[in-house]
């Protein structure tokens, strides 16, 4: 099947980008400096030992959760601000934890096919808003403070960057670990293990913050188009997609993260992918 060969260059390069701090896995400390201020695009662990900036989902129900909860306008911002221009371009490039999903993917083994369980790419929306929005914002202690829910109780990724490293490196913490760190662990060992037969699991269907860009790819600014000229429907583009997206009916789908794989695949080029203020002409959709 036809690949984007470069796409990993680009994935290696943000994990790196996002996680310059390598020294202090050795170390078990976090990085707490300036740069904790901003946050990084994809789904990557503030506790992680290397990360250089914030998660944007754990910054937002930091926000959410706040005694003194104001509504985060920063945060908010800089997700629509992505979510308008690029859509899931983080989830295909620049998200970390969506890169390790693929790496485990390729090792040999059968492979199955997501498409019959299409009906679980929803539950990503229902993380969002409950255990993302709803959960920290109403579920609160006697000082008015509500948990990190998805961080806390879900989010592989933390458990995989920032639980493991620095309880492997600091006695303390591994002393005071307990039954949620063995709840995440569980989960973690879950993804890893769907992530070798199925592709990119947690984000098809469990990650908030793939849902949250899944919304705008419709009308973000970068977006896939299909030439209905040269477009024949010999449906090579949605064989080779492994986000089981029907590249010639719904090239925008919430479900796709500009991988690229269907432009490659396209035997008569009628496939690109573009800069476009327009969300719908006669080139992108096919009847």
């Amino acid at each position: 099947m036809a690949r984007n060969q470069n796409r990993w260059k680009i994935q290696l390069g943000a994990a790196i980008a996002s996680n310059p701090f390598l020294c202090n896995f050795f170390q078990g400390k976090i990085y707490r400096g300036k740069l904790k201020g901003l946050c990084v695009p994809g789904l990557n662990c503030y506790s992680c030992p290397a990360a250089a900036a914030s998660c944007p989902i754990g910054s937002l129900q930091a926000v959410i959760g706040s005694s003194k909860f104001q509504f985060a306008y920063y945060v908010t911002g800089i997700l629509i601000l992505i979510g308008v221009l690029l859509g899931r371009v983080v989830c295909g490039f620049l998200c970390p934890f969506g890169w390790f999903q693929e790496l485990l993917h390729k090792i040999p083994t059968r492979k199955f096919s997501t498409k019959k369980f299409h009906i679980l790419t929803y539950l990503k929306y229902a993380v969002l808003l409950l255990f993302v929005i709803v959960l920290p914002m109403t579920v609160v202690n006697e000082v008015g403070m509500g948990d990190p829910f998805f961080c806390k109780y879900i989010c592989p990724a933390g458990i995989l960057e920032g639980g493991i490293p620095l309880s492997a490196a600091d006695a303390g913490i591994r002393a005071s670990l307990g039954w949620l760190f063995t709840w995440k662990s569980c989960i973690l060992l879950g993804v890893i293990v769907l992530s070798v037969f199925f592709y990119r699991p947690f984000c098809k269907w469990l990650c908030p913050l793939g849902a949250f860009y899944g919304i705008f790819n419709r009308i973000s600014v970068y977006r896939i188009q299909v030439d209905r000229e040269k477009c024949t429907a010999c449906g090579a583009c949605s064989r080779v997609c492994k986000m089981d997206v029907d590249v010639t009916r719904s090239p925008n789908s919430a479900e796709c993260i500009r991988c690229g794989d269907c432009a490659v695949s396209c035997p008569h080029r009628a496939i690109s992918k573009t800069f476009s203020m327009k969300t719908a002409d006669k080139k992108e959709v096919i009847t």
